[in-house]
């Protein structure tokens, strides 16, 4: 029914925000109410959640969470709040990788997601959840051979942070030169770099 409103952000609370177009005001349940701060002009792309006699709207900073959002809502086990809490947690690119990595570890940090859930998850979404208009598998380069199993595995978590895959395939050479010997020194010079405080 609605794709977006765009207005100004009004009030941001814990749990949702209310934004004011053209002089009336919509509660959004969003993921990270705290993105968002009151006074902004602000398009919001929304999602109309209608069950039993209740009629929730919920928000989204960008187009591909809220897609994410729906295709979460198709897989047993996962209703709104979870899949909201979810998108609380982690970005559509970071999971999407995660996916397409069957990484059932860490589709379990999220609330109210055990094993069973996880694995219904990847097994539902796998190949479908997109990033940057890609499929999640396209969206994933392989790692290239000469590459260490720590950088490889430094660069991987990089792109499950949120991080773009082109991004993170400019700073493999850099990462390379700069000869660290562990994931973690890795991975702390990747983010460095990408906070731009090189």
């Amino acid at each position: 029914m609605y794709e977006y409103f765009e207005g100004i952000i009004q009030a941001v609370t814990p749990a949702y925000i209310v934004i004011d177009v053209h002089g009336i005001g919509f509660r959004l349940l969003v993921a990270n109410p705290y993105h968002f701060e009151a006074g902004e002009q602000k398009r919001v792309y929304v999602q109309l959640i209608i069950r039993d006699n209740d009629q929730t709207l919920y928000g989204f900073e960008g187009a591909a969470d809220k897609r994410t959002f729906n295709q979460l809502l198709t897989v047993t086990g996962i209703g709104p709040k979870s899949a909201l809490a979810i998108l609380a947690n982690v970005s559509s690119g970071g999971l999407a990788t995660a996916i397409a990595q069957d990484d059932v570890k860490f589709l379990t940090k999220f609330p109210g997601i055990g094993k069973k859930t996880a694995a219904q998850i990847i097994l539902d979404l796998k190949g479908k959840i997109t990033t940057d208009g890609q499929p999640a598998a396209a969206a994933i380069a392989p790692v290239a051979s000469d590459v260490d199993s720590e950088l490889a595995d430094a660069l991987a978590a990089l792109v499950a942070l949120g991080y773009p895959q082109r991004t993170v395939d400019g700073l493999t050479d850099t990462l390379k030169a700069f000869s660290a010997k562990t994931t973690d020194a890795y991975l702390r010079e990747g983010l460095r770099l990408l906070s731009g405080k090189a």
